[in-house]
């Protein structure tokens, strides 16, 4: 006998229509179940997912999706709604290759109406599509779930003014399982969101600004006022309707007996943007979850009996740690240095920092431009701030880089996470455009750490960087096992090192696609091409005078980077043009990775698929020569 009958039956949402909504209680303890079991196959973000459970199985039910567009902020709580709509039989598959993504995408399914996995971008996109409905003539429901982490990004609090401005009919339910910003709730909350949320007390609202109207505006405005902040001191929200929209809540997102009236009244409500203010609990469900710090938000394999996951069979130490505890013994030399986090001090390892020095550690929130202009200002008064921030976070503070840190050359040190190809968080989390984008700023430093030990000693140089910004880029996982030094020592800006010397090809890396270099120069050697290989470390200022050697006393010149067009190999071919180096029949290739947004896989596989790779750099060169390699190879054996 199955232990999902209910779930069984349910291969899109129109199906739970199906169900009456006291059978709706034992579908979410299935859906449960069933994402319990798929995240301990696969890994993921769990916690989220099991706090929406009832919110997601309430939302299909009361609404028509997906001609009804439903988005899902950041997309971590997606998984209940994928195994809803049409995926269960593929749910096993998240975050691997050629399976489901991790997030909402629009390429996956119609449900998915926008895709995300960067916070604090439902709400805007869910304005677009009701103005975009409204302008057709449609009248189609639209609904935006945001967490009470997103809602600390000033994008959202944007969304919302303008969408207030506007009056659009637009529905956001804020999902609150963390910041605790409601008050407990039980029957009297749920009994007032659904008075409130209510036709009849909507009626008496609109009949009541009929009247209103009529009066001087002062009066009009003075009365509109006091009768919605009487309003929020019962029910909460007062902010919420500052901005414009009508406030529904606080009830309890696990309480299918509350959620399905008011999202039933809300749906039918002919009123402006409303905000339904939900409370739940990560890890709803699953007691491992409950009882960890975290709730489980991202998880490896796990055993779905204990909770214990799956311990890593402990090689080189992590980039991340290494930065940490870089870090730390710095700041023990030197108490100017401080350290921002965008709520990711573990993803960052600024959580080790904050154990140390927790006075000296900022965590902001999901708020990066912030970020970066705090640190800025930090850096006005003579400190040393470290904004430890992943490469695709700091895009969303472009603006803030350029004119707050560049413009005014401010000693801000960046700490780039997640360098290059991430692995199961898939396009939206590589590290692909940090160097072309920071590249193109003057004033700028910027660095790439080739292994662990590296790492170590570009923390230190960025300490010493007292009269300029800079940036230090590292990539996710482990390092490559090295030496790793007592303390980290300052390296000469702009100067790189050669590794291994050669007279036939060079190859030119820049981070940490340098052990794929090494291999690759073994194999060349093999193949009777002797091969230098020489690493960077800096691709601003470049070391010209290296670069310059390698070009002469070479053939070919390969640059190598885990980044995009226009980083590292853009600067060195513009200096080889610039010097003449070019002219005298130098051929060079520059390796980067491809146009292209790569889908999650293994780091390993999607480095093979770039062509990034041991076997990827021998071809280039054989390319480069104008040589068959597999001509080469039948040779040599």
């Amino acid at each position: 006998m199955s232990k999902t009958p209910l779930l069984d039956r349910v291969r899109v949402p129109a199906d739970l229509k199906n169900l009456s909504a006291e059978q709706l209680k034992q579908l979410a303890d299935e859906l449960r179940s069933e994402t319990v079991n798929a995240v301990a196959k696969t890994g993921g973000h769990l916690g989220a997912g099991l706090g929406v459970v009832e919110l997601t199985v309430a939302l299909h039910y009361v609404f028509d999706t997906p001609a009804d567009r439903l988005i899902w902020d950041v997309g971590h709580q997606a998984y209940p709604h994928k195994i809803l709509t049409g995926r269960r039989d593929r749910i096993r598959t998240l975050r691997q290759g050629g399976g489901l993504s991790g997030f909402t995408k629009r390429a996956e399914s119609e449900y998915d109406p926008f895709g995300a996995a960067h916070s604090s971008t439902s709400i805007s996109a869910a304005l677009g599509m009701a103005v975009a409905r409204d302008l057709a003539g449609g009248n189609n429901n639209v609904i935006a779930v945001i967490g009470d982490g997103a809602m600390s990004a000033g994008m959202a609090y944007e969304a919302m003014n303008n969408a207030g401005a506007r009056n659009e009919r637009l529905i956001v339910i804020l999902n609150d399982n963390d910041m605790s910003i409601a008050p407990p709730v039980g029957a009297m909350s749920a009994y007032l969101a659904r008075l409130a949320s209510g036709r009849t007390y909507l009626k008496l609202r609109d009949v009541g600004k009929q009247l209103t109207n009529h009066l001087p505006k002062g009066l009009d405005r003075a009365i509109t006022r006091a009768v919605e902040h009487a309003r929020g001191y019962v029910t909460g929200g007062t902010l919420f309707e500052e901005l414009g929209f009508y406030y529904v809540g606080p009830i309890d997102g696990h309480n299918l007996d509350h959620l399905l009236p008011v999202l039933r009244n809300v749906r039918d409500a002919e009123i402006g943007p409303i905000l339904i203010h939900v409370v739940t609990q990560k890890g709803k469900g699953y007691a491992p979850a409950e009882a960890s710090a975290d709730k489980y938000h991202g998880v490896v394999k796990f055993d779905v009996a204990t909770g214990a996951q799956a311990k890593s069979k402990g090689g080189a130490p992590q980039y991340t740690k290494v930065f940490g505890e870089s870090l730390i013994k710095e700041a023990k030399k030197d108490d100017k240095i401080v350290a921002i986090t965008a709520a990711m001090p573990s993803g960052t390892g600024v959580d080790m920092f904050q154990k140390e020095f927790p006075k000296r550690t900022f965590d902001v929130g999901i708020a990066e431009q912030h970020a970066v202009t705090f640190a800025a200002g930090l850096a006005t008064e003579g400190f040393k701030p470290f904004c430890a921030i992943y490469s695709t976070f700091l895009q969303r503070a472009y603006d803030q880089v350029v004119h707050d840190v560049a413009i005014q050359n401010l000693p801000v040190r960046f700490a780039i996470d997640r360098a290059g190809l991430v692995g199961a968080d898939g396009p939206t989390h590589a590290g692909s455009f940090d160097v072309a984008y920071l590249g193109c700023l003057p004033n700028f430093v910027i660095m790439a750490a080739a292994d662990e030990a590296e790492l170590v000693h570009m923390v230190a140089t960025q300490v010493a960087l007292d009269d300029r910004p800079s940036a230090l880029r590292y990539p996710r996982g482990e390092g490559l096992g090295v030496a790793m030094p007592d303390e980290g020592k300052p390296l000469e800006i702009g100067k790189g090192r050669v590794l291994r010397e050669g007279h036939k090809v060079a190859l030119f890396s820049f981070g940490a696609r340098l052990g794929e270099c090494l291999k690759a120069a073994d194999e060349l050697a093999a193949l009777g091409l002797s091969t230098t290989v020489a690493d960077a470390r800096f691709a601003k200022p470049l070391d010209v005078d290296l670069l310059l050697k390698l070009a002469r006393e070479h053939e070919v010149l390969i640059t190598v980077e885990e980044g995009s067009i226009g980083g590292f190999g853009s600067f060195v071919l513009q200096t080889l043009a610039e010097s003449g180096a070019l002219e005298g029949g130098l051929r060079v290739r520059a390796m980067v990775l491809p146009d292209t947004f790569i889908d999650q896989d293994s780091p390993a596989a999607m480095y093979a698929q770039a062509g990034l790779d041991a076997k990827g750099i021998v071809a280039k060169v054989f390319e480069a020569l104008g040589k068959d390699i597999s001509a080469e190879t039948v040779k040599l054996a």
